[in-house]
């Protein structure tokens, strides 16, 4: 999956050199010619990470999904990697201490790389539903379950915090709790996973459609599968099918069983993108009433302000931010924002995902984030559910369920998750400083050297792999161009993308593997070129 030293690409790309990623077609024989082990139908994060470590525990694994890697709910996230500070409120401590081992985990030795701290403002306001003292004690809490990693929750006057946030509203507000949790870009960490897998032997293959399962003798052994790029019908032979469709989980259990009963609901939260008007040095996360909590959060160089939370009961495909979500989600910004940061002028992006929990009664923004995982009729194992920042732990959990199904049909042939390394690294770990210092010193001679944001966004975005995106910009200075002006993306990203990250469409580019999309900086003339690129590879 590395670049050969010294692997130089011609003029914008237009022929991908030795040590890329296989074409749709190779990839199509080799998934129709081998039986796996295990077939994952879905790449979001969960079926990422269950190939990764299944993966790695020795099984020969396959994982398909009908549009792109983290293409729905996993690149529709808050960005967060949390505790959960509200699920104090239920009183499920075991629960946070968890969320903050496995957020420490990912962020210190999985992927410091793509992953930061981020310091938190909890407001409290006259009138609002928890008190300053309460607030306080829970921050402390919430620090003391982090073994105080992120030092420890308290107070801060009104007039501090307005200093770090210029736009926190401050009237009626009587203090301020801190407290310290992680970031990070969802696209790019699913897609480093997806990468984690591949290195360990996973085949993967984005943009093919399951069609219908196969079975044998009433069990299912894999699955019909059509390229929705180029047409082509295909299948998938396997000993054991997992499905991680995510919102779309029990549609595949009824094409197993079509008597199959909902094992999940839906909940809809959306997010806003905001340009900044301000530097935001830490973020705000605001209490709505007893449960919820609206956050506007400083990403990447925008706000990111969200999300609702309603049952959605509609086709997954369906999802988008409606004009009420809109205007929900500013007006529970606008408890701690000032008015001049919630200007609708400013929106650049909008964005929806879906939640899926357990079934059951009640109000979803009650009902806990757990990881549901179901049998069918014919042997599909069906998993859905979880929360982000546990990815890592799910993974590994759903491995040693498989490990340990009656029969054992896949235990023989696999190492146990016991016996692989505790915290292995997502591809490119690295200090982004210390990448981002190399990428300003080494550059080209002669030459203009990299920008210094460009090489900040490299390397927070790649990691160490961000000599290989670097050389392509060294070697062709029309890959070393900027793709918009008011962005840090360089051409060479999307041969990169286009090469060794298995990005085929514009929006696997714009919206996944980089941020223009979300920067509101996908002008036709970007995606026209873009187009071109992805093209030259076929």
């Amino acid at each position: 999956m590395t670049t050969r030293p010294g692997a130089a690409y011609p003029t914008l790309g237009l022929h991908p050199p030795a040590g890329s990623t296989p074409s749709r077609a190779q990839t199509r024989e080799q998934l129709s010619r081998a039986t796996y082990d295990l077939l994952v139908i879905g790449g979001g994060i969960l079926g990422i990470s269950t190939a990764w470590h299944a993966a790695q525990s020795g099984l020969r694994v396959a994982l398909v999904d009908a549009a792109d890697f983290a293409g729905a709910t996993s690149s529709a996230s808050s960005k967060l990697l949390h505790g959960g500070l509200r699920y104090l409120q239920t009183g499920a401590v075991r629960l946070v201490a968890e969320n903050h081992l496995e957020r420490r985990a990912v962020s210190r030795e999985v992927a410091p790389h793509l992953a930061n701290p981020l310091t938190f403002y909890l407001p409290v306001y006259k009138g609002g539903p928890h008190g300053a003292a309460k607030l306080g004690a829970g921050v402390f809490a919430y620090s003391a379950l982090s073994a105080f990693g992120d030092g420890v929750g308290h107070l801060l006057s009104p007039a501090r915090a307005r200093r770090d946030v210029p736009e926190l509203r401050t009237e009626n507000l009587k203090a301020v709790a801190v407290y310290g949790d992680g970031q990070m870009n969802d696209s790019r960490m699913a897609l480093m996973t997806v990468r984690a897998a591949v290195e360990a032997g996973a085949v993967v293959l984005n943009h093919a459609e399951v069609t219908g399962l196969r079975f044998t003798r009433g069990r299912v052994t894999g699955a019909e599968l059509k390229d929705r790029l180029e047409g082509t019908e295909f299948g998938v032979d396997a000993r054991l099918v997992l499905n991680a469709t995510g919102p779309w989980v029990d549609r595949l259990r009824r094409m197993e069983d079509p008597g199959a009963a909902p094992s999940v609901r839906l909940s809809k939260g959306a997010h806003l993108v905001l340009k900044r008007t301000s530097p935001w040095r830490a973020a705000l996360a605001t209490p709505i009433d007893k449960y919820r909590i609206t956050f506007a959060l400083p990403w990447e160089d925008m706000l990111l302000l969200g999300t609702t939370d309603e049952a959605f009961e509609g086709d997954p495909a369906d999802v988008a931010v409606t004009e009420r979500d809109t205007a929900q989600i500013l007006d529970e910004a606008a408890f701690s924002v000032r008015d001049r940061q919630l200007d609708r002028s400013l929106i650049t992006y909008a964005f929806a995902g879906l939640r899926v929990l357990p079934g059951g009664p009640g109000d979803t923004s009650k009902a806990k984030r757990e990881t549901v995982v179901s049998e069918g009729r014919g042997g599909m194992l069906s998993v859905a559910g979880g929360k982000w920042t546990t990815f890592r732990h799910i993974g590994r959990t759903v491995v040693e369920k498989l490990a340990a199904l009656p029969g054992r049909p896949l235990g023989e042939d696999m190492e146990p998750v016991s016996a692989l390394p505790g915290r292995l690294p997502l591809p490119g770990i690295a200090n982004p400083r210390a990448v981002a210092h190399r990428l300003l010193v080494d550059g080209p001679a002669p030459g203009p050297r990299m920008a210094a944001d460009t090489a900040r966004h490299l390397a927070t975005h790649y990691g160490s792999l961000a000599f290989d995106v670097a050389r392509l910009a060294n070697e062709d200075p029309a890959l070393a161009e900027r793709i918009h002006p008011d962005a840090p993306e360089v051409w060479a990203q999307v041969v990169y993308a286009r090469d060794h990250e298995w990005a085929v469409t514009v929006d696997d580019v714009l919206r996944r593997r980089t941020t223009l999309t979300v920067r509101g900086l996908d002008t036709e003339e970007v995606r026209a070129r873009t187009r071109r690129l992805l093209d030259a590879r076929r």
